[in-house]
């Protein structure tokens, strides 16, 4: 196998609502003395592409439902927060105090719904606050910043989207992807052999959460200021994806 090579890029700005990510990403490449290759992988913090594309909201503005009240009591958090929570998911699934666990509008579990309140701000008066919504569709804004950067070097690459989330069954956040193109979410080695011969019989890989956990270690989860990674020698087929792939039906979800 090859060697794997992460590399943060180097000179990205503080984003603002409507920055073109595909062109930031170009110019920051020849900062970081890299020229694209055939099936190098961008890996992007979901931080920075919502604020892109304006996702950022006044608390403010919001107004708390009844339910959002009784939940925000329950769980000792900010009402209009948890209305936020509640707009961006499908179900709650569980709740203590400062956490609730819920099934994002998108498809996966999560807590608090990916709602951010660090590195977060926006126009206006410094005393508002501000969080951060997931992206409204991952999936689509990685391959709209692949297709740009593709057309513009004439390069095959992946593009991944990933946000820090934690585990049903150990402590700690680690980076997962939730929005890719071009990038397998899951890799089948069914039917494979091992070094004794033995034909796998089970084995999937969640490749693009390895690489995602991977680029996050390079990123770093409070103010690095590092927001896009560069892989080079990404070891699977690349191919057409989504985050669906990733993502285990309700009814062969044991934690539920």
């Amino acid at each position: 196998m090859n060697s794997l090579t992460l590399t943060p890029l180097q000179n990205i700005p503080l984003i603002r609502q409507g920055d073109d990510l595909a062109d930031i990403i170009l110019t920051a490449l020849p900062d970081t003395n890299i020229t694209l290759q055939d099936n190098d992988v961008l890996v992007i913090a979901q931080k920075v592409i919502s604020k892109a594309e304006g996702r950022a909201v006044n608390l403010a503005s919001v107004k708390p439902s009844e339910h959002a009240a009784k939940l925000a009591q329950q769980t000792e958090k900010d009402p209009r927060v948890v209305e936020l929570m509640l707009q961006e998911s499908t179900e709650v699934l569980r709740t203590r105090v400062g956490t609730i666990i819920v099934e994002h509008r998108l498809g996966f579990i999560c807590a608090n719904a990916g709602i951010d309140h660090s590195n977060v701000a926006g126009a206006g008066d410094s005393a508002e606050e501000w969080v951060l919504l997931l992206p409204t569709d991952p999936d689509r804004s990685s391959r709209a910043i692949r297709e740009v950067i593709e057309s513009r070097t004439g390069k095959k690459v992946g593009v991944l989207i990933i946000d820090s989330h934690g585990r049903a069954w150990r402590n700690g956040t680690v980076g997962v992807a939730i929005g890719m193109s071009g990038v397998p979410g899951l890799v089948d080695l069914r039917g494979g052999k091992d070094l004794f011969d033995y034909t796998l019989r089970v084995t999937q890989v969640g490749a693009a959460d390895e690489l995602a956990a991977a680029a996050s270690l390079v990123m770093g989860q409070a103010a690095e200021g590092t927001p896009v990674v560069h892989v080079r020698g990404f070891p699977y087929q690349m191919r057409e994806s989504s985050i669906q792939e990733l993502l285990r039906p309700k009814e062969q979800d044991l934690f539920r």
